[in-house]
């Protein structure tokens, strides 16, 4: 009779989209197309495990008995059926042994001069009152990253704050310095920063273009909006000074796209009306939209039904982004070009993000942090910059995130591309950022079906939108 056959749920997710049948490879992140073959099988098997020879007789009306075979050879191979025999360990489950840093954040100064009432940064402090970062400590900092990576085809320096221009000579210096050690290694490095603009004039919009900056705008969208939260330390809202330096910025600025980030709190989730003002109105390249709903103050946080119309008016925009997308034009929501990025590459995460694993956060101490956000928080640090990194206590946390037994994420269909979620946002909500996040699971797994429809209808009818939009992103 043969060894019988069973399907296996845990690896496969099914969406359909008009009339075809799309087959989700979970462990790959794969999208495959399911003929008509495939489709009976996966339904012979959910109705009983079978044989190879029973599916044969069973299908060997419609199907040629070669054609099944190979079908069920394909499906063997992917994992979605198997005999018996042992299943390839999940990623979820083995070792973090070693990183691969490519990346460093250099937190250059815990002052800001606004003081936006949602902000999580713990260390965040008042200009007066701002550590900043010395020369020293930097260059450690991406000394150390060298060392670390020294195979790393190319590294990342990002200027975090506070707001990171407040500390601009510290910022020069390092670009001038990171450019010459990096001739000095034959390689190239990358700039990056997150403003909220306040600081800019066109001398420095010339510098930082001249040395292709990639920055992102911390802006909320239209007044109204903008102005709830992002204040002046006297309590003024901020618009008006952010939209004459963004105009300045967006019309001197030609080295990259420019992208806004935008913070969603209690009240806001307008998602298309914002998107309109900052990408139409505006000018930015695209909006990407970082919905709060465990932050240090639970005021601001979104209520469980905010967070489902936020995510429902995600898709509303997702629509227009299709829309433009099958007649070749990227309407800019970054959300959902990543997304889309994901899954056309087929990415399998199983960690939610470079933090710790190709990234680390320096403070102004030279202690390692997991990421930005942790910087002053409780959470125990990895190393510091003039010692090394700890790196049994870093794989150690890894690794217990890694491990997906007796959680949620074990069997989960989204399991390697939301691998959990933000490890900053575990922190806050359950004090442990090993913890999943499970409080939007649903909505999370609803937004990667609607992905994978918008993907679909885009491979199918203007598949060039993919080459000329959605992978040159990566070298942006």
């Amino acid at each position: 009779m043969g060894a019988m056959l069973k399907l296996v749920e845990r690896n496969l997710h099914e969406v359909q989209v008009g009339g075809n049948r799309l087959l989700f490879h979970i462990p790959s992140s794969s999208l495959f197309a399911s003929d008509e073959l495939t489709g009976n099988v996966i339904d012979a098997l959910r109705q009983r495990d079978c044989s190879p020879a029973e599916l044969t007789r069973h299908l060997g009306s419609r199907f040629a008995a070669d054609d099944i075979g190979e079908t069920l050879r394909e499906l063997m191979a992917l994992e979605v059926i198997h005999d018996g025999s042992p299943l390839t360990p999940e990623i979820g489950l083995q070792r973090v042994a070693q990183t691969a840093l490519d990346t460093v954040v250099l937190n250059v100064n815990t002052g800001c001069n606004l003081a936006c009432t949602y902000c999580y940064k713990e260390d965040l402090t008042a200009p007066s009152a701002g550590k900043r970062m010395s020369a020293a400590t930097a260059e450690a900092s991406v000394e150390m990253l060298f060392a670390e990576s020294p195979a790393a085809p190319r590294y990342n320096i990002v200027f975090f704050g506070g707001e990171p221009l407040s500390n601009r000579p510290l910022i020069e210096h390092m670009v001038d310095w990171c450019e010459r050690r990096a001739r000095e290694l034959g390689k190239p490095v990358n700039f990056a920063m997150t403003t909220n603009a306040t600081l800019l004039n066109e001398d420095l919009v010339d510098w930082l273009d001249a040395h292709r900056f990639g920055l992102a705008i911390s802006i909320d969208g239209p007044q109204a909006v903008h102005d709830k939260n992002r204040l002046t330390i006297g309590g003024q809202g901020t618009y008006e000074v952010v939209r004459k330096k963004v105009d300045m910025l967006l019309a001197r600025y030609k080295s990259r796209p420019i992208g806004a980030r935008v913070t969603l709190t209690r009240g806001t989730t307008g998602i298309e009306a914002i998107w309109n003002h900052l990408v139409n109105d505006i000018g930015f390249a695209e909006a990407g939209f970082a919905p709060v709903t465990s932050g240090n103050v639970s005021a601001f946080n979104l209520t469980p039904e905010e967070t489902a119309t936020v995510f429902a008016n995600m898709k509303a925009l997702g629509q227009k982004y299709l829309a433009a997308a099958l007649e070749n034009r990227n309407i800019g929501f970054s959300n959902l070009h990543q997304l889309l990025g994901d899954l056309h590459e087929g990415n399998k995460k199983a960690l939610p993000c470079g933090a710790g694993l190709k990234m680390l956060a320096v403070d102004h101490q030279g202690e390692l942090n997991l990421c930005h956000r942790f910087t002053g928080s409780a959470v125990p640090t990895f190393g510091n910059v003039h010692h090394g990194v700890n790196k049994a206590a870093l794989h150690d946390f890894l690794s217990q995130r890694l491990n997906r037994a007796d959680t949620g994420c074990a069997a989960c269909r989204i399991r390697n591309l939301c691998s959990g979620g933000c490890y900053h946002e575990s922190y806050a909500r359950y004090g442990d950022p090993a913890h999943p996040t499970y409080h939007y699971c649903e909505l999370m797994r609803d937004w990667v079906d609607f992905g994978i429809a918008v993907y679909s209808r885009i491979m199918a009818e203007n598949p060039g939108f993919i080459d000329q939009y959605i992978t040159p992103r990566k070298g942006n």
